[in-house]
């Protein structure tokens, strides 16, 4: 049965999009899903384990990054998250997969999230890491150390903000790893290897409207609007659930993951991952894999 790692490319209703995909194809697939700033080397410690224990491995990259493009010069560059969500569905719907395993880390998070609440028939397993469900409402109340947390959305909502991103985007994207994870010392070589990703032609503009969407200061693409409404009331996630949050979090700090437990209608368990910041994965992936195994029943 192949075991490498290949690049492959398929096409939904809006975007070809580029993933990375290994272990036996009629395998229980997972389909692992990066956040921002960030791509689908963030999951490279979990290949051989997830492969050694039967799965498919499925590992796109979101819109705006790395080697997806949209079909359309005319499709809107929306960052919004119901249509990071919808790429999900029709993501899975093109590969012909009914039922999977999804496994989501920020923004991945977030549309895993929704494709739970939306479609549980086809998730067997929801992962989340470094995000609470929830927290996705432009009217949500926040501490004000996490509105300190959250300068970054208001600082792109601006111009000022939007040049900086246009002007640097790496060194952007490095300020963010180093002060959300200020343990973590991570190498030039990981760092650049992902921020490669960063070169999409879309990615400032996906970047810039997402932030300024999740807060009101511009509208969606009226493609999501139905999900949009019905995204408001933050449905139940029917879907066993596992949430794995870093205890030193600079972004989403541990609290705001707090206390969900009734959005929930199955199985919920949340966990700290002591040491960690905002990159759990990266910085601890030991101990997220084992969280990971036990939760899948390995």
């Amino acid at each position: 049965m192949p075991q490498s790692n290949h690049l492959s490319f398929i096409d939904t209703d809006r975007l070809r999009i580029a993933f990375e995909e290994s272990g036996p194809p009629g395998a229980p697939a997972v389909i692992l899903l990066h956040g921002w700033p960030d791509d689908v080397r963030t999951w490279d410690s979990f290949l051989k384990p997830l492969r050694a224990a039967g799965y498919r491995v499925i590992r796109p990259f979101l819109r705006g990054y790395g080697p997806t493009r949209f079909l359309s010069d005319d499709t809107p560059r929306s960052g919004q998250l119901s249509a990071l969500a919808s790429d999900l569905m029709a993501f899975t719907d093109a590969l012909g997969l009914q039922r999977c395993i999804l496994v989501g880390h920020d923004w991945g998070a977030r549309a895993a999230y929704i494709m739970a609440s939306q479609a549980p028939a086809r998730v067997s397993h929801c992962i989340a890491l470094s995000v609470g469900w929830g927290t996705n409402g432009a009217e949500q109340r926040l501490s004000l150390a996490q509105s300190r947390n959250y300068w970054y959305h208001w600082y792109l909502a601006t111009p000022r903000g939007a040049d900086e991103l246009r002007g640097d985007r790496r060194a952007f994207a490095r300020f963010m790893w180093t002060t959300w994870s200020p343990a973590w010392e991570f190498s030039d070589s990981e760092f650049s290897n992902t921020a490669a990703s960063f070169d999409n032609a879309d990615w400032i503009d996906i970047c810039l409207h997402s932030y300024r969407h999740r807060w009101g200061f511009v509208a969606g693409d009226p493609a999501y609007a139905d999900l949009e409404a019905r995204l408001a009331s933050t449905p139940r996630i029917m879907v066993p659930t596992l949430l794995l949050h870093g205890s030193d979090d600079g972004a989403n700090h541990p609290s705001t993951s707090e206390g969900r437990e009734a959005l929930f209608g199955d199985a919920y368990q949340r966990i700290l991952i002591p040491g960690a910041g905002h990159f759990p994965q990266r910085e601890k992936p030991d101990e997220v894999i084992d969280a990971v195994m036990r939760w899948l029943g390995h």
